[in-house]
């Protein structure tokens, strides 16, 4: 992955794909995310053109090798970004995880969803930092946002105008604050020309490269994480229901031991004798005890079934 560059990518994402095939997907994609995380997120701005390149070999092999690797590396930018986001941490790091947010949307493993809950975030926080960042996020997806859903953009320009409009004194006469809200109306009004600096041409020409590398089946919309930044951050406590088999039924995983509600065990009269098997067989919880004496006590596999669904 040092070596990552435009040219050599289709053989690192097929040496990666091979790995894949003959690791564990838990520990590919921990072993992953890691690496890209030390190389592109650094307390200096870290080139665009190298983020492009990581954030494509993610999007490839999440095309190529299953939705949860884009989903495991995602989560954690994410969860990153936000930790950082809370700390008034002075590097670049927040700008870093930013670009492999937006260049995760530009090669379609995520959802524009989670891109305007950012900026909504953002938005509502307006201080300096903020402002930044919503800048810098606006001048790499601006575009694709609008052509994804120019009324949510719309919606978050007003809210931007607002609260511009609201701020204190000394942030609404900077020129950041009125750079921002120029840019944010060259946006609605499709103007290209009035955002300095901007240039889609490398995002291009790597989407042509990306169209190569994943195998035709495997591309398209159906692949992307339509996920909430809610639900990344607490994918700890509700589970992860964007990646098959991750879902969640209904009660946390994590809960307080203080608010643990005793379920009604369901067991009906069990004999003493019954009971007694049960310890011995070290059935220590209530709930092994009632499954261990509902499977030796039941008449046949439906009373079984029956009883073990109550």
């Amino acid at each position: 992955l040092n070596r990552l560059s435009e040219p050599n990518l289709s053989s690192i994402s097929g040496q990666m794909e091979d790995l894949y095939m003959g690791n564990s997907r838990k520990d590919m994609n921990e072993t992953l995310t890691d690496i890209l995380m030390n190389a592109c997120v650094t307390p200096v701005a870290v080139p665009a053109r190298l983020i492009m390149e990581h954030v494509l070999l993610v999007s490839v092999l999440h095309h190529n090798v299953g939705i949860e690797v884009g989903a495991h590396f995602l989560e954690a930018v994410v969860k990153k970004f936000d930790e950082l986001c809370k700390s008034d941490a002075e590097g670049k790091e927040c700008e870093n995880l930013l670009a492999l947010i937006a260049h995760l949307y530009n090669f379609h493993v995520v959802h524009s969803l989670l891109i305007f809950d950012i900026l909504k975030r953002l938005v509502s926080a307006f201080t300096e930092k903020e402002i930044e960042l919503i800048l810098f996020l606006l001048k790499n997806v601006g575009f694709s946002l609008r052509k994804d859903d120019a009324l949510a953009l719309k919606e978050l320009i007003t809210e931007a105008q607002k609260k511009a409009n609201t701020a204190e004194t000394k942030l609404r006469d900077q020129t950041r604050v009125r750079f921002m809200l120029e840019t944010m109306l060259a946006l609605r009004n499709n103007d290209m020309r009035k955002i300095p600096g901007y240039d889609p041409e490398p995002v291009e020409k790597l989407r042509k490269l990306q169209r190569t590398l994943v195998h035709s089946s495997a591309s398209g919309k159906e692949t992307q994480l339509r996920v909430s930044l809610e639900s990344l951050l607490s994918a700890d406590q509700v589970g992860r229901w964007w990646i098959v088999g991750s879902s969640w039924s209904g009660a946390p995983m994590i809960n307080d031991t203080d608010k643990k509600t005793q379920e009604k065990l369901y067991v009906g009269k069990v004999s003493s004798k019954i009971m007694e098997l049960a310890r011995k067989q070290r059935m220590n919880t209530d709930i092994r005890r009632s499954i261990f004496c509902v499977l030796m006590t039941s008449e046949d596999y439906l009373d079984a079934f029956e009883k073990l669904l109550k």
